[in-house]
């Protein structure tokens, strides 16, 4: 089946044995790839609009993966139903999936794995995540449309991290191959322009960010 190489890599992160819950499913082929490709036995995709659900269906028509489907119209983790132990975003805003997260925490505790993909405010997804008691197992990187997609997968289980860790990813930073070093590179340049546009009454915020732009230059080997 055609799938994005962003979604094609989410759902090869999922666990086979998982039940999951695809949040802001979009036109469902996520979940369609995961019945479909992978072989879990039942997924639920929801969404909170219907133009998306109504593509949707379609699509779970045309791969004639209606028992394994499930589509839900709702807002976030309310779509969340007993059993459910993996959740999937993708496509959001970081403060949004928080949001997401934040309005229904209760369910968290059910929940093993999130494999998340933010498009913005990354590093505020892993704040949140560490404090609700989950640490990072795994993060990667995909590029489409010359943009570099971050992929996130966290893992129940409390783990410190200072803040470089977090900032620069755990097992990101351990990382050597090309796309790495490119999403650095990429990071480095958004905090040198931003470091020049700060108005020099935003105190913290200049210090916080030479601090980054000092651990972006160690990790690149650039003096």
């Amino acid at each position: 089946m055609k799938i994005n190489n962003r979604l094609k890599t989410i759902g090869d992160l999922v666990p086979l044995s998982s039940y999951p819950l695809d949040i802001g499913c979009d036109h469902a082929l996520l979940s369609i790839y995961l019945v479909k490709e992978k072989k879990l036995p039942k997924v639920i995709a929801s969404d909170n609009k219907s133009g998306p659900l109504k593509k949707a269906a379609e699509n779970i028509n045309f791969y004639k993966v209606k028992d394994k489907v499930k589509l839900v119209k709702a807002e976030g983790l309310d779509s969340y139903e007993s059993g459910i132990d993996t959740i999937t975003i993708s496509g959001m805003g970081g403060l949004n999936i928080n949001k997401i997260l934040d309005d229904n925490k209760r369910y968290l505790k059910n929940i093993k794995t999130l494999i998340l993909s933010p498009n913005n405010y990354s590093l505020a997804v892993k704040r949140k995540l560490t404090k609700f008691g989950y640490h990072i197992s795994n993060e990667t990187l995909v590029k489409e449309n010359n943009i570099i997609y971050e992929i996130l997968v966290f893992t129940k289980g409390r783990k410190y991290y200072r803040y470089k860790k977090l900032f620069l990813g755990p097992v990101l930073m351990t990382k050597k191959d090309i796309l790495t070093k490119e999403y650095y590179k990429k990071l480095l340049s958004t905090k040198e322009s931003l470091l020049k546009a700060l108005p020099k009454s935003f105190v913290s915020k200049i210090r916080l960010t030479k601090k980054e732009i000092k651990y972006l230059k160690e990790i690149l080997d650039l003096k």
